[in-house]
């Protein structure tokens, strides 16, 4: 299909480019950036007027519940979620029932997903059998069926050899292991250790649990020459630690979810269940550091951390609660609102969620890898437009998603959403449409 994008503010985050242009598309990719060919004839022309056009989103941690938790959400439903927020590729986690350490496992989820043509879905392999921590999966195998990497999720390795000789494999073959920075002994709280979890008689997590992790992840590196990415950084100390290892050279990266961007432990109020996340929500002084982190690139994404959780299992007393919230329709807004905050330009903001995460990806995305996340001639037509102007509050029953739980979804949580997604395009057609807007 021939598509023409009309007057839209065109953004590229990785050049800086920002105009006033048209976009022209045929056969999945962009022909023209700027000004359409004057021999190109459209079948369908939107006016952007008003609008910004930027790649379409980038989310390095979202979970689909497939297989496995689907009284938690389906893939048609958060995919939905994924196309209504703009995300056009995503990473989904391996802790799906059973576990993705199977190449049988790995192919059906990505089938699934192409069929729906809401957004590319790029799976991470177990490292370990059934997640267990003890054996290795078969990596090569697991590559090949389309995993991008390979991950324990939230489950730890408790045994430091069985971490060792998964990161000395990885490295042999280029692979890029992802890892939460989570001690397992000392992180089995419930909230951030401080006055907050003392106050409300819960467990606590201190934030020894991640520097303790990464002094043995780093150690391990630079013993093995392995890749990391670093899952859902949470403390100010941690990200000191973060910050001296990439001066260093090693080959590290790292995100930060929306929630610990945005929200501390005194959130939590009075025990509040929708609050309860993982990585717990600590204290003010480590959400400015993640925040300023994430501004000067020592953190290299955001991520949703888009994680349905059923209704049953978060009304329960908090420490009881199942942790997780919905984030894949917020993470546009949720950024636009830290890049104001923090003053920086609309490219330097957009590229968290776009150019970055797709520049952790690398090759591991195939062809993919030489445009996604930006806008450029020849590129794939995976797009976002939306509403600079337009502000709005969470209404946690009109996402899409199956999930409903957000601490973002409450007028008392004090946060009005900036920019809302009107269409999304992945290979140049329309994924999710926000009323027609045809020139």
């Amino acid at each position: 299909m021939k598509l023409l994008i009309r007057s839209g503010r065109l953004v590229d985050p990785a050049s800086g480019l920002e105009r006033v242009g048209d976009l022209a598309i045929a056969g999945g990719r962009i022909v023209a950036v700027g000004t359409a060919p004057s021999e190109f004839e459209a079948e369908r022309t939107i006016d952007a007027s008003g609008l910004v056009v930027v790649p379409g989103l980038v989310d390095l941690a979202a979970r689909l519940r497939e297989p496995g938790h689907e009284h938690e959400g389906m893939l048609e439903s958060e995919l939905a979620a994924a196309a209504a927020g703009g995300v056009t590729s995503l990473v989904c986690p391996p802790d799906t029932d059973p576990p993705l350490d199977e190449p049988g496992l790995v192919e059906m989820l990505k089938f699934r997903a192409r069929k729906l043509s809401r957004c590319r879905v790029f799976p991470l392999g177990a490292l370990t059998r059934g997640l267990a921590g003890e054996s290795l999966t078969e990596m090569a195998e697991l590559t090949e069926s389309g995993c991008v990497g390979f991950s324990q999720a939230d489950a730890p390795v408790r045994n430091t050899q069985t971490l060792m000789r998964a990161l000395q494999y990885a490295a042999t073959f280029g692979y890029t292991v992802w890892l939460r920075p989570q001690d397992p002994w000392l992180g089995s709280g419930v909230a951030a250790s401080g006055a907050v979890a003392t106050r409300l008689g819960l467990s606590g997590v201190p934030a020894a649990a991640e520097t303790v992790a990464l002094f043995t992840i780093f150690e391990l590196m630079r013993s093995t020459g392995a890749r990391v990415h670093l899952e859902r950084m949470s403390s100010a100390a941690g990200v000191e630690l973060l910050r001296r290892a990439k001066g260093e050279g090693l080959p590290v990266t790292a995100d930060v979810s929306i929630n610990s961007l945005h929200l501390t432990d005194v959130d939590i109020g009075y025990f509040d269940s929708t609050f309860r996340l993982s990585p717990p929500l600590r204290q003010q002084r480590d959400r400015d550091a993640l925040r300023q982190a994430l501004a000067d690139g020592t953190i290299d994404a955001l991520v949703s951390d888009h994680t349905p959780v059923a209704a049953d299992e978060k009304t329960l007393p908090f420490a009881e609660a199942t942790p997780g919230a919905t984030g894949l329709e917020l993470l546009l807004g949720l950024a636009l609102v830290w890049g104001e905050a923090q003053g920086l330009g609309l490219p330097a903001t957009l590229a968290r969620i776009t150019s970055e995460p797709a520049r952790v990806l690398g090759s591991a995305i195939g062809t993919l890898a030489a445009s996604a996340g930006r806008l450029v001639e020849g590129g794939v037509a995976d797009l976002c437009l939306f509403d600079p102007a337009a502000r709005w509050q969470v209404t946690p029953d009109a996402l899409a998603s199956q999930g409903k739980h957000t601490p973002f979804g409450f007028a008392s949580s004090g946060f009005e959403l900036v920019g809302r997604v009107r269409t999304t395009l992945v290979a140049g057609l329309v994924a999710f449409e926000r009323g027609r807007i045809d020139a």
